[in-house]
Protein backbone atom coordinates (compact mmCIF):
# COMPACT_ATOMS: atom_id res chain seq x y z
CA UNK A 1 0.00 0.00 0.00
CA UNK A 2 1.52 3.25 -0.85
CA UNK A 3 1.35 6.03 1.77
CA UNK A 4 -1.48 7.96 2.86
CA UNK A 5 -1.69 11.86 2.08
CA UNK A 6 -2.17 14.45 4.85
CA UNK A 7 -4.77 17.21 3.47
CA UNK A 8 -2.47 20.14 3.38
CA UNK A 9 -5.60 22.31 4.05
CA UNK A 10 -5.56 20.55 7.87
CA UNK A 11 -2.14 20.69 8.27
CA UNK A 12 -1.79 24.41 8.42
CA UNK A 13 -5.29 24.78 10.36
CA UNK A 14 -5.02 22.00 12.74
CA UNK A 15 -2.77 20.54 15.74
CA UNK A 16 -3.19 17.56 17.32
CA UNK A 17 -1.92 17.80 20.82
CA UNK A 18 -0.45 14.82 22.90
CA UNK A 19 -3.97 13.54 24.15
CA UNK A 20 -5.71 13.46 20.77
CA UNK A 21 -7.28 16.50 20.93
CA UNK A 22 -7.88 19.16 18.22
CA UNK A 23 -6.60 22.67 18.68
CA UNK A 24 -7.89 25.32 16.00
CA UNK A 25 -8.13 28.89 16.04
CA UNK A 26 -11.30 30.70 17.17
CA UNK A 27 -13.88 31.20 14.37
CA UNK A 28 -15.64 34.84 13.49
CA UNK A 29 -12.40 37.05 13.66
CA UNK A 30 -11.40 37.55 10.24
CA UNK A 31 -13.46 40.81 9.37
CA UNK A 32 -16.59 42.45 10.61
CA UNK A 33 -14.59 43.50 14.13
CA UNK A 34 -16.61 46.63 14.24
CA UNK A 35 -19.78 44.90 15.14
CA UNK A 36 -18.53 42.43 18.05
CA UNK A 37 -18.47 43.06 21.11
CA UNK A 38 -14.88 43.86 23.08
CA UNK A 39 -16.21 41.10 25.35
CA UNK A 40 -16.43 38.65 22.52
CA UNK A 41 -13.26 39.85 20.59
CA UNK A 42 -11.21 39.49 24.44
CA UNK A 43 -12.87 35.75 24.45
CA UNK A 44 -12.46 34.50 20.98
CA UNK A 45 -8.44 35.03 21.60
CA UNK A 46 -6.00 32.03 21.16
CA UNK A 47 -6.89 28.48 20.14
CA UNK A 48 -10.06 26.43 21.15
CA UNK A 49 -10.25 22.60 21.40
CA UNK A 50 -13.00 20.87 18.54
CA UNK A 51 -15.70 19.06 19.78
CA UNK A 52 -15.97 15.23 19.47
CA UNK A 53 -17.68 15.27 16.24
CA UNK A 54 -15.97 17.71 14.67
CA UNK A 55 -12.49 16.42 15.59
CA UNK A 56 -13.21 12.68 14.40
CA UNK A 57 -13.94 14.54 11.05
CA UNK A 58 -10.27 16.72 11.06
CA UNK A 59 -8.51 13.38 12.38
CA UNK A 60 -9.29 11.72 9.13
CA UNK A 61 -7.56 14.23 7.31
CA UNK A 62 -4.48 13.78 9.23
CA UNK A 63 -3.37 10.21 9.37
CA UNK A 64 -0.37 10.24 11.02
CA UNK A 65 -0.84 12.45 13.51
CA UNK A 66 -0.70 11.07 17.27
Amino acid sequence: MPKMKTKSSAKKRFKVTASGRVLAAQAGKRHGMIKRSTKFIRQARGTTTLSDADAKIVKSYMPYSR
